[in-house]
Parts: structure tokens; sequence; C-alpha cells
């Protein structure tokens, strides 16, 4: 964990040292093309799955931090190109469909524009909330610099209350 230079805020980046997250290849892609078709914001979504089967599909969010930031630059300073703020209605459409098909979000992803896939001061803040809707859920963080996919990271709490552990990412065909 380090700063990440956003008001002196922590930041969880990749562990190297620790073994890639294997994501299905067509869960990747729709993640990059949800990412590069909404720049100059940032993206946001979520995955749906089981505890056997974490990645069976992903579902774009609708990102309403351009417009909150609009409404109220105060509380909101940032926009959508720094920050999302997931659709409420969508997620919550989500979570219902997933759970009365046995399945739940088993992970929550956003995009970072013209700056690398971690877990940002405000992510972390965000997945650590009470009011987060999806606590047991992992995190992914695509970055996307030049209208390209640079990077993407996998993030997982180390137990229940305890830090995320970032991992790099690899495809894989199922």
């Amino acid at each position: 964990m380090i700063d990440d230079g956003q008001r002196g805020q922590r930041r969880i980046d990749v562990d190297e040292a620790l073994p890639s997250v294997e994501i299905p290849r067509r869960i990747l892609n729709d993640l990059y093309a949800h990412a590069i078709e909404t720049l100059p914001d940032e993206c946001c979504g979520l995955i749906v799955g089981t505890d056997e089967d974490r990645f069976q599909r992903l579902v774009r969010c609708r990102n309403e931090m351009t417009m909150h930031h609009r409404q109220d630059p105060v509380e909101f300073p940032r926009d959508g190109s720094e920050a999302f703020y997931m659709n409420s209605l969508d997620y919550m459409m989500v979570q219902e469909e997933a759970e009365a098909r046995g399945a739940r979000v088993t992970a929550v992803y956003h995009s970072h524009v013209g700056v690398g896939a971690y877990l940002s001061g405000m992510d972390l803040a965000y997945a650590e909330s009470a009011s987060f809707p999806f606590p047991d859920a992992d995190h992914i963080v695509v970055a996307v610099f030049d209208r390209k996919v640079d990077s993407v990271a996998f993030f997982r709490q180390d137990g229940e209350g305890q830090s995320f552990l970032g991992r790099t990412v690899v495809s894989s065909e199922s």
C-alpha cells in the first residue's frame, strides 16, 4: 500500500510475486471494449457468477459521476474522467437478476483513464464503505492510455476485514 498522490490517500498496486488470476477472454474483451467506448470517462460495471464459476457474465453499468459533479462540484469534485459513480438502479437490477438465477455479483470493474491499473484511495474508500453493496466482490481495474488498454489488475481482500491484494490478470479460453 502506498500514497496514490490523491490527497494523501493510500493505493494498492499489483504484487508481481502473487499468482495471476485467470479471467475468460470473452469477459476481458467485453471489459476492454467498454473501457474504450466510454472515453474520456471511466467505465464501470459488474461481473456475475458463482463460487465455482466467478466470471460468467459482464454487465455494463452507467457512470453517473459527471452528472453528480455538475450538480454539486463541492461534494463531487471529480468528474467521470477521474472517478466513477455506478448508477444504483443498474446495480440493483443486476443483483436481483443474479440472485434469481442462483448467482451473485462476484466482481466490480472500472477503468482508469491515463493512469495505471491500481486500486486508488477513492476505490478503496468505496470498497470498504459500510454502504458498499457487494462486500464480498473482487475488483478489476483496467488502465487506458491513448484509446488503448494498457493493463488490467485484479484485487481481492485477504480475508474479512483485511486489506486488498493486487494480482496480474491472464486471459483464459473458458
